[in-house]
């Protein structure tokens, strides 16, 4: 299993506006120096936050984010899941299992229960945690 760069970058830009208290918030720019993030590759993943609610723009064109709700309300998971569809580590640890084996498939529990544990762990993590653990 490999996350991708978008969560891991979309984790990382995350931390930077949470840890941004101020009234104008932080500017996309800032994000992108302070976390090496390229400026153009940071756009799609403000707008893959964006849109899944996490944070929300100060003002017009050219102002800074806010998260959208408090850190501790905030999952590794909520986060994971703006750039991806649900956490499937093998095909046959989705919820639709069409697995032809499954009935008889003595890793089928394994894969689901590993599955599940990940899961689990990214959504009892939460941002504020992580912010925490930076200080």
């Amino acid at each position: 299993m490999k996350i991708n760069t978008k969560v891991r970058y979309g984790l990382r830009a995350m931390i930077e506006i949470a840890e941004k208290d101020n009234l104008t918030g932080i500017l996309q720019k800032e994000i992108a120096e302070k976390q090496d993030i390229p400026l153009n590759y940071l756009d799609s993943i403000i707008s893959g936050l964006r849109g899944a609610g996490l944070i929300i723009n100060a003002g017009g064109k050219g102002s800074g984010y806010f998260i959208a709700k408090a850190p501790e309300n905030i999952s590794v998971y909520d986060i994971y899941r703006a750039f991806e569809a649900d956490l499937t580590l093998v095909q046959c640890s989705c919820d639709a299992n069409e697995c032809l084996r499954s009935d008889y498939c003595p890793t089928k529990d394994y894969w689901f229960m590993l599955n599940k544990t990940i899961k689990d762990t990214m959504k009892a993590t939460t941002l504020y945690q992580l912010l925490e653990n930076k200080k």
